[in-house]
C-alpha cells in the first residue's frame, strides 16, 4: 500500500489536480449545460455503439469519438497497438455525463486527440456495474471522492493509472483541461510507459491487497457495542433542524434510517428504555423530505438528492431504486407510528412508477433525466425545466380552471401559494442555482405543514387536502404539455428487485388507497422476473432486459450480486403478502444460485461477480452500504429468513461468516448499516408467527393486523386444514386450530407463546413488543 500511495504523484504530476476537481466546480450543481440529446447530434458521425441497446450508450452513438462498446474487440486493439485505454462510465440520466459529452465528446478536435491517441470505451454503469466498481474503487483511493461520469486511463491489460470524474474543455482557473490532460497523458505513454506501468502494478496489487480482511479471532460479533457506536454517530450527524445527516448535498440515505428505525425497536434490549430519538430522527427526516422540493409535489415521486440542507432544490433525476427504497421506508415508518402524511406519499410513488416508469410487461424503468428542453421550441436542455413554475404560469393554470375551484369558501390561489411558498421572484435562492437556471422559478416546498396552513387560513384541514389535491392534478395536466425528460426505459434486475419488495411493503397496509392495484402490480412484477429476468435454460438472473419491442441482445449480460440479493429479498417480501409456495420456493431457488455463484468458501461472504469473468482485475467484495445497500448486507438477511423458512443450517452458516467476514472492519457498523440491521435479526433471532385456518374473513383478519406491524425479522406462514399440505420447515401436523376457530402460533427466538384465538390478543402481544401504538 505504501508503494502503491507513493507512486500517485505519477497522477498529480500528469493533471496537477486533485481529482475531486468537480467538487470544487460546484459538483452537484454544474453550470455549461447547454447539452442537447439529440440522438442524431455530432455532424453524421455514427460510431460502434449504435449496435448497442443500453440508451447511454446509443446517446453517444453519434459522437465523432471512435467510441467501443466495454469488451475483448476494444482490448485487442489496445494491446496490438499498445495504446492506452481512455474508458468513459456513466448512465443515460446523469446531468454532469451530459455536459461533459457536450463540452468534450462532440469537440471534433477533442475527439481526434481521443482517437489518434487512445482506444475510447464507453461503459453504462447500469449496464455493467461490475465495470464501473472496480474503477470507481481507484478513483476513491487516488481522490477520496467519486462520481459521473468517470473518467479513467487504463493499461492495454486493464490496469487503471489516472481517473477522475468530470473535466472541463480547456485549462480553467490554473487547472488543466481534459484536452490538456489527454495530449499529456499520450505524450507520457508514447515517451516512457515504464512509470505508469510500474504504478498500475502497484495499483492492482493495492486493490487486492484491500479485499484482505482480517479474520475476527473472536465468535462474539459484539452486537451491542457496534449498536451503541453505531447509533451515536448517526444521532450526533442527525440535522435536528431539517432532517438527513449532515448539511449539503443532501440523500435520503434510506439503508442508514431503515437501520435507525430497526435500531429504535431494538433499544429497548440494549436501554432500560427506547430511545425516541431514533425513531424522531427517521420520521422527522421523511417528513421533511416529502415536504421538501425533492418530491415532485404535483404529481408524486423523489429526485435524486437536493443541492441545499432543506430538501429544497433537487438533482432532478427520478432513479427507479430510490422510489422503491423510499416507499420502503415510508411504510416501515407508518408500522411504527401511522401517520397519514408517509402512507399518502407512499400511495403516490406507486401511482408516479406506475404511470410514468412501468412497462407494458410489468417491470419498471430506470428512471427519468434532470434535464430537459423549457419549451418544444429550444434548441437546448437544461436541468430542472420541466419542474419549475413561475408564479405567473401558476396563476393562469388557477384562472383557467376556476370553475374546479369555485365552491371553495377561500382564495385557493392565495392559499396555494402560502402552502408551498410561492413567490414573485421565485423561491430559489441563488447559492442553489449559480448559474441562473431556475432564476424566478418556483420549486414548490412546504415549509410548514397542512395543519399548519389550515390553521393560518381558519379552514377545515379536508378543504385544504381536496384543493390542494384538485390543483394537483390540473397542474399536472399543463406540465404534461411541456418537453418530458429522456426516459431510460433499461430494465434493471436489482433496481425491480427493490421495487417489488416496496410494493409488497405498501400492499400489505390496508388503509392505503391503492392497496388492492398495488397487489396486482406486485404480482405481476413477480411473474415478469420470473419468467424474464430469470434465464431458465442458463439457470441464471439476467442483468438487465428492454422493452417488449426491443429485441433481447445476442449476448445476455447475466446477473451480479446486487441482482440476485435484492431480487431474493423483494420475492421474500411478496411470498409476505401472497403467501404462494411457489414464491418462497423460487426465493430458495435464487439464493442457492447465488451461493453457487458468489460465495467465497475459504473467507466467507459474496463476491460481486462470477468466478472467471472475463476482462476483470480484481474480484471484489463491497463493503458500504450507499445510494443502495450493498449486496452482502441485503444477503445476510436474506440468508436468516430462508434459513428460518426451511431450517436450513447451511443458508444460516453464510449468514453468520458474512457478518465475521464484515465486522473486522472498523466502521462497520456506520458503512453497513443495512447489514448492521441485519446483525440486530441474527442477535435477537427470527420471529415466527404461523396463522392455522381456512380461506375466509376471519382467518385474514389475523393475517391483516399482522401485516400491520414492522417486524423486521418475521418469517410467516398460512395452514389451511381444509388443504393440508408441507412446504418449506412447516409440518401441518404440528399446527392445530384451537376450539375450531383461527389460530396463530407466535414464536419469539425459538420461545413460542401459547397458540392465540384473539384477534386483539395477538394485536396486543405484537403491540407490546413492536412498540405500535393502540
Amino acid at each position: 500500500m505504501a508503494r502503491f500511495l507513493s507512486n500517485c504523484r505519477v497522477i498529480r504530476l500528469i493533471t496537477q489536480q486533485t481529482q475531486d476537481f468537480p467538487r470544487r466546480l460546484g459538483r452537484f450543481r454544474v453550470g455549461n449545460c447547454f447539452q442537447n440529446l439529440r440522438m442524431a447530434s455530432g455532424g453524421g458521425h455514427t460510431n460502434r455503439l449504435i449496435h448497442e441497446k443500453s440508451p447511454y450508450l446509443l446517446q453517444h452513438a453519434h459522437n465523432p469519438v471512435d467510441w467501443y462498446p466495454f469488451g475483448q474487440e476494444a482490448i485487442d486493439r489496445a494491446r496490438r497497438e499498445n495504446k492506452l485505454i481512455f474508458l468513459s462510465v456513466g448512465y443515460s440520466t446523469c446531468h454532469w455525463c451530459h455536459v461533459m459529452e457536450k463540452e468534450s465528446f462532440e469537440d471534433e478536435a477533442i475527439a481526434k486527440v481521443m482517437n489518434e491517441n487512445f482506444v475510447n470505451v464507453k461503459v453504462d454503469r447500469e449496464e455493467r456495474p461490475d465495470v464501473d466498481r472496480i474503477y470507481m474503487s481507484f478513483v476513491q483511493m487516488t481522490s477520496g471522492g467519486g462520481g459521473w461520469p468517470m473518467s479513467v486511463w487504463i493499461t492495454p491489460d486493464l490496469r487503471p493509472i489516472m481517473a477522475g470524474t468530470y473535466f472541463p474543455p480547456v485549462d480553467r482557473w490554473g487547472q488543466p483541461g481534459f484536452r490538456t490532460i489527454l495530449q499529456r497523458m499520450a505524450d507520457k505513454w508514447r515517451r516512457d510507459n515504464t512509470e505508469l506501468v510500474e504504478f498500475s502494478s502497484s495499483v492492482v496489487h493495492a486493490m487486492t491487497e484491500s479485499l484482505q480482511m482480517e479474520e475476527s479471532a473472536s465468535d462474539d460479533l459484539r452486537i451491542e457495542e457496534k449498536f451503541r457506536e453505531c447509533t451515536r454517530i448517526y444521532k450526533g450527524r442527525f440535522d435536528g433542524v431539517w432532517g438527513g445527516f449532515g448539511h449539503s448535498p443532501k440523500f435520503p440515505e434510506v439503508s442508514r434510517l431503515h437501520f435507525v428505525l430497526h435500531a429504535f425497536l431494538h433499544s429497548s434490549i440494549f436501554l432500560q428504555n427506547p430511545d425516541q430519538d431514533l425513531f424522531h430522527g427517521v420520521a422527522h427526516t421523511l417528513e421533511k423530505i416529502c415536504h421538501g422540493g425533492i418530491h415532485d409535489h404535483v404529481f408524486g415521486g423523489f429526485s435524486r438528492y437536493a443541492v441545499d440542507q432543506k430538501w429544497h432544490v433537487p438533482h432532478f433525476e427520478k432513479m427507479l431504486y430510490d422510489q422503491a427504497q423510499l416507499m420502503m421506508i415510508l411504510c416501515n415508518c407508518y408500522r411504527v407510528q401511522p401517520r397519514k402524511l408517509f402512507l399518502d406519499i407512499s400511495d403516490r410513488i406507486f401511482k408516479y412508477m406506475c404511470s410514468d416508469l412501468r412497462d407494458s410487461g410489468g417491470a419498471f424503468y430506470s428512471g427519468e433525466d434532470a434535464d430537459s428542453l423549457p419549451t418544444h421550441a429550444s434548441p437546448e436542455k437544461i436541468e430542472g425545466a420541466f419542474y419549475g413554475w413561475l408564479k405567473s404560469d401558476i396563476e393562469a393554470a388557477f384562472e383557467e380552471n376556476a370553475d374546479k375551484l369555485k365552491d371553495f369558501p377561500f382564495n385557493a390561489l392565495e392559499v396555494f401559494n402560502h402552502h408551498y411558498n410561492v413567490k414573485d421572484e421565485g423561491n430559489v435562492e441563488p447559492h442553489s442555482d449559480p448559474h441562473g437556471h431556475l432564476q424566478s422559478q418556483n420549486i414548490l416546498i412546504i415549509t410548514g405543514s397542512a395543519e399548519k396552513t389550515a390553521e393560518h387560513f381558519k379552514i377545515p384541514l379536508e378543504e385544504l387536502e381536496k384543493m390542494l389535491s384538485i390543483a394537483s392534478e390540473f397542474l399536472h395536466e399543463i406540465r404534461n404539455k411541456r418537453p418530458r425528460p429522456h426516459l431510460d426505459v433499461k430494465m434493471v434486475c436489482a433496481w425491480n428487485g427493490l421495487a417489488l419488495t416496496g410494493l409488497s411493503k405498501l400492499a400489505s397496509l390496508s388503509a392505503s388507497s391503492v392497496r388492492e392495484e398495488c397487489a396486482k402490480v406486485s404480482g405481476e412484477l413477480f411473474t415478469f422476473i420470473h419468467k424474464e429476468f430469470f434465464d431458465a435454460t442458463a439457470g441464471k438472473l439476467r442483468r438487465v432486459c428492454y422493452s417488449a419491442n426491443e429485441e433481447a441482445p445476442s449476448t445476455p449480460i447475466y446477473g451480479f450480486l446486487d441482482d440476485y440479493a435484492f431480487t431474493v429479498r423483494g420475492i421474500l417480501d411478496y411470498y409476505e403478502v401472497s403467501l404462494r409456495e411457489d414464491v418462497l420456493a423460487f426465493a430458495e431457488e435464487l439464493q442457492r444460485v447465488q451461493d453457487k455463484l458468489f460465495w467465497d468458501p475459504e473467507k466467507g461472504a459474496y463476491f460481486y461477480t462470477e468466478a472467471n469473468s472475463d476482462n476483470m482485475i480484481v474480484r471484489m467484495k463491497e463493503d458500504y452500504d450507499g445510494a443502495e445497500p450493498s449486496g452482502n448486507s441485503v444477503s445476510v438477511k436474506n440468508l436468516l429468513l430462508l434459513g428460518g423458512y426451511f431450517d436450513s443450517s447451511d443458508f444460516r452458516d453464510k449468514a453468520k461468516k458474512t457478518l465475521h467476514y464484515f465486522s473486522a472492519l472498523s466502521h462497520f457498523g456506520y458503512a453497513m448499516p443495512e447489514m448492521m440491521s441485519s446483525a440486530l435479526i441474527h442477535d435477537t433471532g427470527i420471529n415466527e408467527i404461523v396463522v392455522v385456518g381456512p380461506e375466509g374473513e376471519a382467518t385474514n383478519e389475523f393475517l391483516k393486523v399482522i401485516r400491520e406491524f414492522y417486524i423486521p425479522g418475521l418469517i410467516l406462514f398460512h395452514v389451511n386444514p381444509e388443504q393440508p399440505k408441507e412446504f418449506a420447515k412447516i409440518k401441518v401436523n404440528s399446527y392445530k386450530m384451537v376450539n375450531n376457530s383461527p389460530t396463530v402460533y407466535i414464536c419469539f427466538n425459538q420461545m413460542c407463546l401459547p397458540p392465540e384465538t384473539s384477534v386483539e390478543n395477538v394485536k396486543k402481544i405484537l403491540a407490546e413488543k413492536y412498540l405500535h401504538p393502540k
